[in-house]
C-alpha cells in the first residue's frame, strides 16, 4: 500500500473509476449489445427459414436464379448438394443467440457446422421432402460492439480521473512542501518561505507556518545568545573566585599543620567545583550551538577517523579512502564523543572503531565489550542530562550531555545515530550518513 497521500488518493480514485467503467460497460452490454444481437439473430433465422420455404415453393427451373439472387443480396448459400460440412462451425460472437433463434423458428434442435478451410457456417433444414443446406458468413451478420458508446465511457472515465488527480495534486503538493519545511525547522534550519498562494485554507496554512518557522528560529537564536551572556557573566566572577582561592592556598599559615591541611582540602574542593561549573557551562553552550547545520565540505572520512582515533589513543588501522560531503567539524565531534563514551562506560574493555563505506552511504561504528545498556533505555540516554547512574562525579561519568550533543548534531546535519546491545556483550553505536 502506498504511503504518500497523493499515491493513496490516486490509487483509490483509479480503482473507483475502474469499477465505474466496468459497471458502465456491463450496463451498455446488457441494455444495448445483447438486445441488438438477439434481434439480429432473430432476423437472420427468419430470413433463413423464409428463404428455404420460398425455394421449396418455386418451380425447379427458377430455383437456380433464386439461389444466385439470395447469395448476392443476403450472402446466403442455399443448396441440396452435400458441401461436406462435417466440422464444427467456426467460433463467432453471439452464436448461442443465432442457434436459439433457429431452434424457435424450426421447432427442433439445430447445430451449426463448418467446412474445413471455410469461414461459412452451415445448417441442415429438412423441408418439403428436400434436405436443404443453408450457409451464411457469420462476420456479415455479427453484431459490432458500439465503439462510440464504449469510447464515450472510457473518455469520460479518463477525463474524470485526470481532473481528480490534478485536484488532489493541488492539495498534496503544498502539504508535501510544508512537511519538508517542518523537517528543516526540526533540524534547526530556517527553510524558504512557503508560497502563500492557492486556496484560502492552504494559503493560511502557509502563512501560519512561515510565521512559526521564523519564531522558532528566533527562539533558538535567542537561546544561544542568552546562554552566551550567562556564560560570560558567570565565568568572570568564577575566574576571580578561582584566583582568590589560589591566593588563599599560597597564604595559608603553616603554623597549625592540621588546620592548614583542612583548609587546603576545602580550597581543593572549591577549585574543583569551579572547574566543574565551568565545564558544565561549556557543555550547555556547545549543545545550544548545534541548532545550525555546518556548511558541507568534501573530505576523506577514513583520514578523519584516523585523526580522531589517534587523539583518543585508540589503535586503528586506516581503512580504504571514503570520500564524503558533510560537515567536518560536526562529524569529528560526534565520533570523538562516541569513542569517549565507549572508553568511559565500556568497563575498561577494548574499544573498536570501524568504517563501512558503500556507494551511496557510509557507516561509522564504535563498539565496546562492556555491560551494555538496558533495552528500554537505549533511546533515553540521548536525552540531555539523562544518565544511567545518578552521580555526576568525574570518576563515574560526565554531565549527561555527550550523547545528547551527538544526537542533536546528527539530526541537524541530516544523519542518523543509534545504539544497540551486541549479542556477544557490550554496546554498538552506529552513525549513518549519505556520502553526497
Amino acid at each position: 500500500m502506498p504511503h504518500s497521500l497523493f499515491a493513496r488518493t490516486a490509487l483509490t480514485l483509479a480503482l473507483a473509476f475502474i469499477v465505474f467503467q466496468a459497471a458502465a460497460f456491463w450496463v451498455v452490454y446488457r441494455t444495448l449489445i445483447v438486445p441488438v444481437a438477439e434481434r439480429s439473430a432473430n432476423d437472420l433465422a427468419g430470413l433463413i427459414v423464409l428463404s428455404a420455404q420460398t425455394w421449396v415453393e418455386l418451380p425447379p427451373q427458377t430455383r437456380a436464379a433464386f439461389e444466385r439472387e439470395l447469395a448476392k443480396r443476403h450472402g446466403l448459400r442455399l443448396t441440396t448438394v452435400d458441401v461436406g460440412a462435417t466440422a464444427s462451425a467456426p467460433p463467432f460472437t453471439f452464436r448461442t443467440q443465432i442457434e436459439s433463434a433457429l431452434n424457435q423458428r424450426l421447432g427442433e434442435a439445430v447445430a451449426l457446422r463448418g467446412v474445413p478451410g471455410s469461414a461459412a457456417a452451415w445448417l441442415d433444414i429438412p423441408l418439403g421432402g428436400h434436405d436443404l443446406r443453408v450457409g451464411f458468413f457469420p462476420d456479415r451478420y455479427a453484431v459490432q460492439t458500439p465503439l462510440a458508446a464504449v469510447a464515450v465511457v472510457a473518455l469520460g472515465t479518463f477525463l474524470s480521473l485526470l481532473t481528480a488527480l490534478l485536484l488532489v495534486r493541488r492539495i498534496t503538493v503544498p502539504l508535501a512542501r510544508a512537511a519538508q519545511a517542518a523537517g528543516q525547522v526540526g533540524a534547526g534550519e530556517l527553510p524558504e518561505a512557503l508560497p502563500e498562494t492557492g486556496p484560502a485554507e492552504l494559503a493560511e496554512l502557509a502563512r501560519c507556518f512561515n510565521k512559526m518557522a521564523a519564531e522558532v528560529r528566533e527562539l533558538l537564536d535567542n537561546r544561544t545568545t542568552l546562554l552566551a551572556g550567562i556564560s560570560h557573566d558567570l565565568r568572570t566572577p568564577m575566574t576571580r573566585l578561582q584566583l582568590n582561592l589560589e591566593m588563599l592556598r599560597d597564604d595559608a599559615s603553616p603554623a597549625d599543620t592540621a588546620r592548614a591541611s583542612s583548609n587546603q582540602a576545602r580550597i581543593d574542593r572549591a577549585v574543583n567545583d569551579l572547574v566543574e561549573m565551568n565545564r558544565l557551562i561549556g557543555g550547555y553552550l556547545e549543545l545550544a550551538r548545534t541548532t545550525r547545520a555546518e556548511p558541507r565540505a568534501r573530505f576523506d572520512l577514513a583520514a578523519l577517523l584516523h585523526e580522531v582515533a589517534a587523539e583518543a589513543g585508540l589503535p586503528w588501522s586506516s581503512a580504504a579512502p571514503c570520500e564524503i560531503e558533510a560537515g567536518r567539524l560536526a562529524l569529528r565531534q560526534i565520533v570523538a564523543n562516541l569513542i569517549e563514551n565507549a572508553q568511559r562506560y565500556g568497563g575498561g574493555t577494548p574499544v573498536e572503531l570501524a568504517l563501512e563505506c558503500a556507494e551511496q552511504s557510509a557507516r561509522v561504528i564504535v563498539r565496546d565489550s562492556g555491560a551494555g545498556i538496558p533495552e528500554d533505555q537505549l533511546e533515553k540516554v540521548f536525552r540531555p542530562f539523562y544518565r544511567l547512574e545518578a552521580s555526576r562525579s568525574q570518576q563515574t561519568g560526565g554531565t549527561g550531555l555527550g550523547l545528547a550533543l551527538v544526537r542533536q548534531l546528527a539530526e541537524t546535519n541530516g544523519w542518523k545515530v543509534g545504539l544497540a546491545n551486541r549479542a556477544s556483550g557490550g554496546l554498538e553505536a552506529v552513525l549513518e550518513l549519505r556520502r553526497r
